[in-house]
């Protein structure tokens, strides 16, 4: 998407006796100590990861098309994918259009006329990259079917795909067609040594946009996950729909899916984002669900951690948190990881130079520490301003993450209970105004506790190992 609507906000923590980030007076005083508890016994869902897109050109900018040299280009991708120094992202969302069959090749039950570039816009780059900082999760998603294969002859503008229910075409049926083309697409990149895992056919079905866009009816999309489902399982992909362009609105997509016997196990992966509506509980299915896109609205760059504005670093750490706590998400992909411009992405690139937003370390603080495979557990605080989520990792560190909502300095201390560890050490990682995610004093863990002092406004990362 390029075009956002939204706004959001959040917080976190710090080290032991002592508050990072202090101003010209001292550092705050912390209120009360409160006790909040991490319950290893009450799990919610398992992660998949946390990702990024440079659809729309954005890798072939990364690549060096508009003059970023090389080392500038590494030190994006460790930003971006490294996990001691960058984020450690561990999800590449593809933009998947009509390049491979870019003409029709005779209608529907004529022989496909693929093209294979092995480019795709920068994208088999910047995934080959992707793999070698270890990351196995590719999300295919396509934005629209070639245009010839819609009713209104065009990708942009929406339209809809000849075949469906209520979508009767004089060039004929092109819904296997167009299955065939999103597996192909798949396919080409496995032969660029890419294993893409989740594949996509839509994205945002209720909005029309004025570039690559398609509209499906809830109903469509049903009848449509029944014509690549088998094609796209058979070939080794999972399917993940819908791609809405709110939350709410992806409940229709998601309780329409659930409602047929058919469709209900074909579809792997339910996702949904978050522009026309924010997270506030999750889909209503059983199955994995992402929050697969989003970018805060903006009018400028914007490298600051908390500046009222909606679309700073804390206003992406509110959004993680809500998507994981109160949509029990198991994925959360963020729209752009670099673009250029006016841009809401964590990176700005310029030329032979870029600039890096705190709304890249709002994320780092989740997405470094934990890690696909881990499942979230309970975490409760009674102070509502501070936000808590936790985490148990496959390796057996325990994550805990603090967001203070709070404007003072909140001291903390952490009861561990049912996860394995009494003794050991946390080590937090602090990112508010003055810092990012910047590694503090460890912290003992003894008799299942460990106490820490979280800054005002502050996201504080815990790595907890016995």
């Amino acid at each position: 998407m390029q075009r956002r609507l939204g706004k959001w906000a959040v917080v976190a923590s710090a080290a032991l006796l002592a508050v990072a980030g202090t101003t010209a007076a001292g550092p705050p005083e912390a209120t009360a100590a409160i006790t909040a508890t991490v319950n290893g016994s009450t799990t919610y869902q398992p992660i998949d990861g946390f990702g990024f897109s440079e659809h729309f050109g954005r890798a072939d900018i990364m690549r060096g098309s508009q003059g970023l040299p090389a080392q500038k280009q590494r030190e994006i991708l460790d930003l971006l994918l490294n996990r001691t120094t960058g984020a450690g992202l561990s999800i590449l969302r593809l933009g998947i259009d009509s390049g491979i069959q870019p003409t029709d090749p005779g209608g529907p039950n004529a022989t496909p006329e693929y093209v294979w570039d092995r480019q795709d816009k920068g994208q088999v780059w910047l995934a080959q990259q992707a793999r070698a900082y270890g990351v196995t999760r590719f999300y295919a998603d396509a934005w629209t079917a070639p245009g010839y294969m819609k009713t209104n002859g065009t990708d942009a503008n929406g339209g809809t795909l000849c075949g469906l229910s209520g979508a009767t075409c004089a060039s004929g049926d092109w819904r296997r067609a167009y299955a065939n083309f999103l597996v192909q697409y798949a396919k080409f990149y496995g032969q660029e040594g890419i294993g893409i895992t989740d594949l996509g056919f839509t994205n945002e079905p209720d909005w029309t946009a004025t570039y690559d866009s398609m509209r499906l009816t809830p109903a469509q999309a049903v009848e449509f996950t029944k014509v690549l489902g088998p094609i796209a399982h058979s070939a080794g992909y999972k399917v993940a729909c819908c791609d809405s362009f709110g939350w709410n609105q992806q409940k229709s997509y998601t309780s329409a899916i659930e409602a047929d016997a058919t469709a209900r196990n074909l579809v792997a992966t339910h996702t949904g984002h978050t522009y026309a509506s924010r997270v506030d509980g999750p889909l209503p299915t059983r199955k994995r669900t992402w929050m697969s896109e989003w970018s805060p609205d903006g009018t400028a760059w914007n490298e600051n951690w908390d500046d009222g504005s909606g679309y700073d670093g804390f206003t992406v750490a509110a959004a993680v948190h809500d998507a994981l706590t109160k949509g029990n998400t198991s994925g959360y992909v963020y729209w752009y990881g670099a673009s250029v411009g006016a841009t809401r992405g964590l990176i700005q690139m310029d030329g032979a130079n870029y600039r890096v937003s705190k709304r890249l370390w709002a994320i780092a603080n989740y997405s470094r520490f934990v890690r696909p495979g881990a499942t979230r557990i309970a975490a409760t605080s009674p102070d509502a301003d501070l936000r808590l989520s936790a985490f148990r990792n496959t390796d057996g560190t325990l994550t805990v993450v603090a967001l203070n909502a709070g404007t003072g300095a909140q001291q903390v201390s952490y009861r561990l209970q049912n996860t394995g560890i009494t003794t050991g050490t946390a080590t937090p990682y602090l990112t508010n105004g003055s810092n990012s995610m910047a590694g503090q004093a460890a912290v003992p863990v003894s008799g299942g506790a460990l106490t820490a002092t979280v800054p005002a406004r502050s996201l504080v990362t815990y790595t907890i190992k016995r």
